[in-house]
């Protein structure tokens, strides 16, 4: 399996940056060597239970400045159904998802926006507050 840069998000706020090669949706840990030079690439065990979600972008440091379209954009609209997903928190993604279900510890959103810099959010079920069907 390839490096897959991953930014993760945990329920308390904290976030952290790496490469993962053991992310599996349906194993409870995966591990992140970390980027932060300050930690000097050390890796990490990820406990899916502490997280909000786990980002699979192309690039680290995003595009603060870019606001991601909330709507599907193009010929590029991915398969699967259209959702709209609202976190605990109040953050807001759109996109779609082949893997939707409620009782199931998570799920793949895949951006509805081309442009955005995640390529993929794994989003954790329990984090969620809605789940729109669009």
């Amino acid at each position: 399996m390839a490096q897959l840069k991953t930014i993760v998000r945990y329920m308390d706020g904290r976030i952290l940056k790496g490469y993962t090669q053991d992310f599996y949706p349906d194993k409870p840990i995966f591990h992140l060597q970390l980027v932060d030079v300050n930690l000097g690439g050390e890796v990490v065990e990820i406990d899916l239970q502490e997280l909000k979600a786990v980002f699979f972008v192309r690039d680290f440091a995003g595009k603060p400045e870019y606001r991601e379209q909330k709507v599907s954009v193009g010929e590029r609209r991915r398969t699967g159904r259209m959702v709209e997903v609202t976190f605990n928190d109040g953050e807001v993604l759109v996109g779609s998802t082949l893997s939707y279900d409620s009782k199931r510890p998570g799920f793949f959103l895949y951006p509805a926006d081309p442009q955005s810099n995640n390529l993929s959010v794994f989003v954790i079920s329990k984090e969620v507050r809605q789940v729109r069907f669009l």
